[in-house]
């Protein structure tokens, strides 16, 4: 993919992951209070602690999502690839969609199935877009060196 391309998938990806990230911290605060207007509770748990916990929850996730975001904005910005931190929260992100997208097929149908993947797609279209050795060498060592310019095998003709 070129460098006109990479950049606006960038973008995409992390317009879909901010979005994702207000929808699953709003999720998560609905049915917070869902749990402490009902006094539900599970095992005994009190009503209070599980309502937290769905709170806790949605936030740390959604900083998570949003965390992953950024990450993509950086790269759109700069049209760099991202550092070492950077990629591995991106696969943890592209891994964590694969598996919500195999544990939602049941309870939420096919569209949640495909709207999962449709952001794996972005995310791991991004880290493929994005090569690190566009950047420079990695590691700081100079890269290998350059191959002669000419054919190596036909020697220069003389004349006599």
């Amino acid at each position: 993919m070129g460098p006109v391309a990479r950049r606006p998938v960038a973008w995409v990806a992390a317009i879909v992951l901010i979005a994702e990230a207000l929808g699953i911290a709003f999720l998560n605060w609905f049915l917070g209070l869902v749990v402490d207007n009902q006094k539900m509770s599970l095992a005994g748990l009190d009503p209070r602690a599980m309502t937290i916990g769905a709170w806790v929850a949605g936030g740390v996730f959604g900083l998570y999502l949003v965390l992953g975001a950024v990450v993509l904005l950086r790269a759109a910005i700069t049209d760099r690839a991202p550092g070492g931190f950077g990629r591995i929260l991106l696969v943890s992100v592209a891994v964590v969609h694969a598996l919500l997208g195999a544990f939602v097929i049941g309870p939420v149908g096919w569209p949640a199935f495909v709207a999962m993947m449709v952001v794996l797609g972005l995310v791991v279209l991004s880290l493929v877009a994005y090569d690190r050795r566009e950047n420079g060498p990695v590691d700081g060592r100079p890269g290998p060196p350059a191959p002669p310019s000419g054919p190596a095998s036909s020697p220069e003709p003389t004349t006599p």
